[in-house]
């Protein structure tokens, strides 16, 4: 080794690394996209009246329904209105809140979500997406729906959680301490799913871990990396999507995860997600599934709180291609959804079914 040679010469960090953008802060982007109190207020009664379902108190049931992911914005309004209509006219029995995905977890890759790509052609302007998505989701809050999303990255829920009320936690990523740990400190209800492979026990442990008090790395509202210091989420809840070896949405598999539940000391909260393994990965197939679980519920399984639906304006899946000026307007460009006519008909049906229960 030539002892003259400067460590310089021979770095030590970074060597994949070929370039580094300074992010606008959480801070500033909330400066620009500022909550009004009628906003701010819709979120808080938001997102307590999903706790008092989930508590118990209130025996409404919860719709999480909406595109698989979000990748125009003047779609995801357009929808958020259309959605709004039918919302108002089930409220009595069932609570909907707006999916406003934005970050999609790959397996291998593929498109990453509107904050991560949100020109939808590889050039990763973060920084935009990131304002879009805050946009988006003021103007769905003013339509007066609350959104749900899945919380991915553990930096993007200091840029826009405020405007969240219900978040989940993947099946890639239910497992990650990390996530776990971020889960903790949330400010509303987190859903954790079942594992990719159909494990219940790994959801359950994250419920478990979520409800304690965690010191981790994070960033504060100026962008600073700080020692984040949770209390612990107690709102956590069950979200049954199926795995390799099948659905698990029928009465039987409920049954085992409330007595899973129960025996990890954990209140039997269940929220049945209608797509991904539930459906064999077949949007059409969602509609079966929710009307098997609103008749479970409707024959009296008070452990079922909510339901999930993937719904965009028209049905199907269109691949993203190399331009995106081709797509076709209201389709979804990840995992296939139903049209909002037929999101309509089921929520509908469903809250006659749970009428006639009463």
């Amino acid at each position: 080794m030539n002892s003259s040679s400067s460590h310089q010469d021979r770095p030590l960090q970074d060597v994949n690394i070929v370039g580094t953008l300074p992010l606008i802060s959480p801070a500033e982007l909330k400066q620009e996209f500022p909550v009004s109190e009628a906003i701010a207020d819709h979120v808080w009664r938001s997102r307590n009246l999903v706790s008092e379902i989930l508590r118990g108190h209130d025996k409404r049931v919860i719709a999480i329904v909406g595109p698989c992911s979000i990748h125009d914005p003047g779609m995801a309004l357009e929808y958020a209105r259309g959605l709004k209509k039918i919302a108002d006219a089930v409220s009595d029995r069932i609570v909907v809140v707006m999916r406003v995905y934005f970050e999609k977890p790959r397996t291998t890759v593929g498109w990453k979500g509107l904050i991560n790509d949100p020109h939808l052609n590889d050039t990763f302007d973060i920084a935009t997406g990131l304002r879009k998505a805050r946009s988006i989701l003021l103007s769905i809050n003013e339509v007066g729906l609350p959104a749900a999303t899945e919380m991915l990255e553990p930096i993007t829920p200091q840029y826009i959680a405020d405007l969240i009320t219900l978040a989940s936690i993947g099946a890639r990523t239910t497992e990650s301490p990390t996530h776990r740990q971020m889960a903790s400190g949330l400010s509303m209800p987190v859903g954790f799913k079942n594992s990719t492979e159909g494990s219940l026990e790994v959801a359950i442990n994250a419920m478990k871990a979520a409800s304690a008090q965690h010191r981790f790395l994070g960033i504060d509202h100026d962008g600073k990396t700080c020692v984040m210091t949770t209390k612990g989420n107690d709102l956590g809840h069950l979200i049954l999507r199926g795995g390799r070896g099948g659905p698990n949405y029928q009465a039987e598999f409920v049954a085992e995860a409330s007595s899973m539940l129960k025996a990890a000391k954990l209140p039997p909260r269940l929220v049945v997600d209608c797509s991904h393994a539930n459906s064999s990965k077949d949007y059409r197939r969602q509609p079966e599934v929710w009307n098997d679980v609103i008749a479970q519920r409707a024959a009296g399984n008070e452990d079922i709180v909510g339901l999930m639906l993937e719904s965009n304006l028209h049905e199907g899946q269109q691949s993203l291609g190399d331009d995106p000026r081709k797509l076709q307007y209201g389709i979804s460009i990840t995992d296939g959804c139903i049209s909002l006519e037929q999101t309509e008909l089921l929520l509908r049906s469903a809250a006659e079914t749970l009428r006639g229960r009463s």
